[in-house]
């Protein structure tokens, strides 16, 4: 057969025209091998066959057992995973993450001071690891930030955890990593309040939150727009706080906040009246043709008569020019004028009132109203303002949502039921608040869940409170 084969072949060939150029077939195209990612750990590549089938297997039976939660044998299991192949196979990089939570696991078990230490110091040293195999430094940062913000805080102090949060946002900008917003928001909030940071470095990174949340939150898809939800209801409110600081926003953070409020009500004084104040809180000029509108609106809507005490009147004119810290210096001096026990009330409650509304100083707010308070007994005002001040701490004691923001409401409430007790004319209103914050008071369910019973106190930054049974 082999012989007809070649016989027929030569007879084709020599039939054949002749052609200058030889044609050749080219060979199908070899199928390309995937090479694994190169890490400069020691990854499942960089093994022997048995070596790494060990290794593969050790990196399954760790997971099976944290799923048990049988954390003891996950930790056996791990530690040869990760010393083997810490670099896995170039893509997979849970595995430190999953070592933190394995430590985590002890350190929340053990009530011994030397060896909680070494499991921090051993999470710490598992992300210098993760960052070393697969780089992304600001990542790590982060993820370092969030622990010794949320689990370690005793191991190291706010400033150090604030200079990780902010290499984070140095590097990603409006990609800053979702976990690191909210803390970094509270610390920042810290730092320019009390003086640490100056403004200029306060709005630099505050603008950077804000543009991160928005970012977040218009380019989130199914489940994780549930986180952005939370970090949308906190960081910005945090960051409002820093309306209270002289001088910080400048007019088009103003603008853009308040013109729109005003526009939204355009007949609404109190709207009318935060937009002109605010707006030149925000140092905009005379030329802006938002501040004109508004101050039309103020001009043919909202004019009052100025009150007698020059002082009143000077801060009345520094509270419309958005001079807080003067307007309270104002009315502090009608205070130290008036015999008449009733007008140093107002007068308290007007300084209690822009201490929580616009310099955002909530011990500050509690003390002037509580002042108030004394100088007109069977006074309900400046209770509702106290619990008003309590339902807006939520986001002083956690995200905006579950129990640490929730737990303000037992205060609140407190508050307002005072209120009406003590003066019947604020009762309407007083209802209306503690009926809209009901529902949001914690459930027996959650108290007993955190081993607490009534009577038991519970710290937050609006004080200490007793757990209502």
């Amino acid at each position: 057969m082999r012989s007809i084969i070649l016989f027929i072949t030569i007879l084709v060939i020599s039939c054949s025209p002749k052609v200058t150029e030889v044609v050749t077939t080219p060979e199908p195209p070899k199928t390309p091998v995937k090479e694994e990612p190169k890490s400069p750990c020691a990854g499942f590549a960089d093994l022997t066959g048995h070596e790494r089938e060990t290794a593969e297997t050790e990196f399954v039976l760790y997971k099976d057992f944290i799923k048990m939660n049988k954390y003891e044998e996950a930790l056996v299991h791990w530690k040869k995973a990760y010393s083997m192949a810490p670099g896995s196979n170039g893509r997979v990089k849970y595995h430190f993450e999953d070592g933190a939570a394995i430590y985590k696991h002890f350190f929340q078990k053990t009530e011994d001071k030397s060896l909680k230490k070494r499991y921090v110091d051993t999470i710490m040293m598992i992300y210098d690891k993760k960052k070393e195999c697969f780089g992304d430094e600001a990542y790590i940062n982060g993820l370092k930030g969030f622990d010794y913000y949320y689990y370690y805080p005793e191991y190291t102090d706010d400033d150090h955890i604030f200079q990780l949060f902010k290499s984070n946002f140095d590097v990603k900008g409006k990609q800053a990593d979702y976990f690191a917003i909210n803390p970094f928001a509270k610390l920042l909030y810290d730092r320019v309040a009390e003086g640490k940071i100056s403004n200029e470095e306060g709005r630099k990174y505050a603008d950077l939150i804000l543009k991160a949340v928005e970012n977040g939150k218009a380019n989130c898809k199914g489940k994780a727009c549930e986180s952005w939800d939370i970090i949308s209801e906190y960081a910005p409110a945090r960051l409002e706080g820093l309306e209270g600081v002289d001088g910080f926003y400048d007019c088009e953070y103003y603008a853009k906040k308040y013109f729109t409020l005003y526009k939204a009500s355009p007949d609404s004084c109190d709207a009318i009246n935060l937009a002109y104040a605010r707006m030149l809180r925000g140092n905009c000029p005379g030329s802006d043709a938002r501040l004109a509108e508004v101050k039309q609106a103020k001009t043919s809507k909202c004019y009052t008569a100025p009150p007698a005490l020059s002082c009143a009147a000077q801060g009345n004119e520094d509270y419309s020019q958005g001079k807080y810290t003067k307007a309270v210096e104002s009315y502090q001096a009608c205070v130290d004028q008036t015999s008449d026990s009733e007008q140093k009330a107002r007068y308290l409650i007007l300084i209690a009132k822009i201490y929580y509304r616009d310099i955002r100083n909530y011990p500050k707010a509690r003390k002037y109203a509580l002042d108030a308070a004394k100088m007109k007994p069977g006074w309900g005002e400046p209770y509702l303002l106290i619990g008003n001040l309590y339902a807006s701490s939520g986001p002083l004691c956690g995200t905006g949502r579950g129990w640490e923001s929730q737990v303000v409401t037992w205060p609140a409430i407190d508050m307002w039921t005072k209120a009406k007790n003590l003066d019947s004319k604020v009762s309407g209103e007083a209802n209306a608040l503690i009926n809209r914050y009901k529902p949001f008071m914690p459930k027996k369910e959650d108290i007993f869940f955190r081993n607490m019973k009534a009577g038991d106190s519970f710290l937050c930054l609006a004080g200490y409170r007793k757990v209502q049974p």
